[in-house]
């Protein structure tokens, strides 16, 4: 498959749809774009399920759930700008958008996939601290407290996507059609934003669900009897459903970082041994992680599940953003009696 050579946008001009083009077979593009389409589709979709299930059911909303709605919320930002940019460029065989939009739809992306992987942190050391630390947990995770460090996760994400601008790295890149973090741009930068945004956050996820399990292990074996109160079956459950959660984020993009690794320490010998096939599949696969999370939450924790249903049902209705109108519907049909000038009649209300 020929390939012209990579071209971005800088010093703030736009570059011809015919200067980022790549000659393909047309169900190249018809399959990356379909595989999108189902993307911003599912996302859209599941992650607003998720945040109006947060905020309909009572039960759902607690400290540890504050995190979730704030990866959803990473989740939707992709969803709603820059994928719908990228189909664009699909479509049309090249960027046609011009510089700014390059830059923010580079700038968002960055946005979403790290405060994702900030929000997955700031879960698992939720899970950590409830499981393992219970009786420090209400003291640490007030609501206030709660509300004070999911707003600390999207200060560090703005922050770390400052350096951007400086190093030239949101660019558009021909082979994925989307304006994104450029790997070659400047090895260093990249060895630090594999590491600062990708590895230590895994690390630091991998040791307090490995604390977990082990927590988990013992209870199962009665050699920690005293923590079993706390360690409820569905204590269990959420902590599983958000541990497949941070399972399937490290499978889709470890490809794409161990890649833009590989890259940043020996651009000149690893970029010709990187087949494009590879590079594009790594890429669509990590933008496919963003839809995924509302379905294990479905399928995994069972009060999603259910919530989820009754928004569904309650679609048609008025009851969508009323979580308990229809409770009180139902009191105020109940029979009434009915009161005369010469006697008293109960008559049933219709």
């Amino acid at each position: 498959m020929e390939r012209k050579p990579e071209i971005g946008l800088t010093n703030g001009s736009s570059v011809a749809p015919n200067d980022t083009t790549l000659n393909r077979p047309p169900w190249v593009a018809t399959t990356l774009g379909c595989f999108l389409i189902f993307t911003i589709v599912v996302d859209i979709l599941g992650n607003l399920l998720v945040i109006i299930s947060v905020y309909r059911n009572k039960k759902l909303r607690n400290a540890g759930n504050v995190f979730v709605v704030s990866l959803a919320v990473a989740d939707l930002v992709v969803a709603f700008y820059p994928y719908p940019l990228v189909l664009s460029s699909i479509f049309n065989n090249g960027w046609n958008l011009g510089f700014i939009h390059c830059q923010v739809s580079g700038f968002l992306m960055g946005l979403s996939v790290i405060g994702s992987i900030f929000n997955i942190t700031g879960i698992a050391i939720n899970r950590y601290c409830y499981i393992c630390h219970s009786l420090k947990y209400h003291k640490l995770y007030s609501d206030k407290n709660s509300l004070c460090y999911v707003l600390l996760i999207w200060l560090l994400t703005v922050v770390a996507l400052v350096p951007n601008f400086f190093v030239g790295s949101l660019q558009y890149d021909p082979r994925v059609y989307s304006c994104t973090f450029v790997q070659s741009a400047n090895s260093a930068y990249t060895i630090a934003v594999v590491f600062f945004h990708f590895i230590l956050p895994i690390m630091i996820v991998t040791y307090c669900y490995l604390r977990i399990w082990i927590l988990v292990i013992q209870v199962r074996r009665r050699v920690k009897p005293e923590f079993r109160p706390r360690l409820t079956p569905h204590d269990v459950r959420n902590f599983v459903t958000m541990f497949v959660v941070f399972v399937l984020f490290a499978v889709c993009w470890a490809p794409l970082n161990f890649i833009g690794l590989a890259v940043a320490v020996n651009p000149a010998a690893v970029i010709p041994m990187i087949p494009e096939w590879l590079f594009v599949f790594s890429y669509f696969m990590a933008y496919f992680n963003s839809c995924l999370n509302a379905i294990v939450y479905g399928l995994l924790n069972q009060n999603f599940r259910r919530e989820y249903k009754r928004i569904v049902v309650s679609l048609c209705t008025v009851t969508l953003l009323f979580p308990d109108s229809s409770n009180d519907a139902v009191e105020r049909v109940k029979p009434s009696p009915l009161i005369t000038n010469n006697n008293q009649v109960k008559v049933d209300c219709v």
